[in-house]
């Protein structure tokens, strides 16, 4: 069962699916640093310049104690950070579409198969046929 089990492991597929996971995740990493680095701030500008990252409607706001401490955590929908995610998924779908195309691209045509011969029947008719002259 271990030598099974090593032998799945180590087939191609597994392999080339966790080299996957590992570069999607440092991708999305990237991906993040790209919107919230940069598109963001941008978009702020035009906006007004709004940080959508900061952007919340409060259900319940901090309580806190005399002393400054936080005694029960501000309670808000952050909007403004979901609004971040639709731009990521925009660009990663985008950023996938033209890797996608440009695989596509690469790819050779495949060639049509050639065109298949007389069937055996034919095959044998004509033989018959020459054994009857």
């Amino acid at each position: 069962m271990l030598k099974e089990f090593k032998n799945f492991i180590m087939s191609g597929n597994v392999i080339d699916f966790a080299v996957a996971v590992i570069l999607a995740g440092a991708v999305g990493l990237m991906v993040n640093g790209f919107v919230n680095d940069i598109v963001m701030p941008v978009v702020g500008h035009f906006a007004g310049g709004m940080d959508f990252a900061s952007l919340k409607y409060v259900l319940s706001p901090a309580e806190l104690a005399a002393d400054g401490a936080v005694v029960k955590a501000e309670n808000a929908v952050r909007w403004g950070a979901w609004i971040n995610t639709i731009i990521n998924l925009i660009i990663v779908g985008f950023v996938l579409f033209m890797i996608v195309k440009a695989y596509n691209k690469t790819k050779k045509p495949v060639e049509a198969a050639a065109p298949a011969g007389p069937s055996q029947e034919d095959l044998l008719a004509e033989i018959r046929d020459l054994l009857k002259k």
